[in-house]
């Protein structure tokens, strides 16, 4: 089994900064990707912001140069920093661990977390 652990959301006034932390744990063998998705009321769910094992970055353009997506020092984790946060922001956030090699599955996997609420206030 594999588990996705989000943590970081909040309230947060317009211009403000958050930071997201999403630790992927169980019977991971590797990870080739991670990213955050990001889901409105009423909205589709959208990809924000993905990180590759080789640290290859890719970003939707409403956020670039404003979110930045890190690798974390521990193995499996990656962060989403938010700043100049806008009331468009505000969403359910997901974090995903993409094309996973586990030691319980035949086939690589992709798993979600349970989600982390961010509120920008304007």
């Amino acid at each position: 089994q594999v588990q996705l652990e989000e943590s970081g959301g909040g309230l947060v006034q317009a211009g403000g900064s958050l930071r997201l932390s999403c630790a992927a744990s169980g019977s991971i063998i590797s990870i080739t990707a991670m990213g955050w998705w990001r889901q409105a009321p009423g909205k589709q769910r959208e990809l924000v912001a993905i990180i590759t094992n080789g640290g290859s970055t890719n970003y939707a353009d409403s956020v670039k140069g404003r979110f930045t997506i890190s690798k974390g020092n521990a193995k499996n984790t990656v962060y989403l920093q938010m700043n100049s946060l806008r009331s468009e922001d505000t969403a359910d956030y997901y974090c995903n661990a993409d094309r996973v090699r586990s030691t319980t599955q035949a086939v690589l996997g992709s798993y979600w977390g349970q989600g982390t609420r961010v509120t920008v206030s304007s």
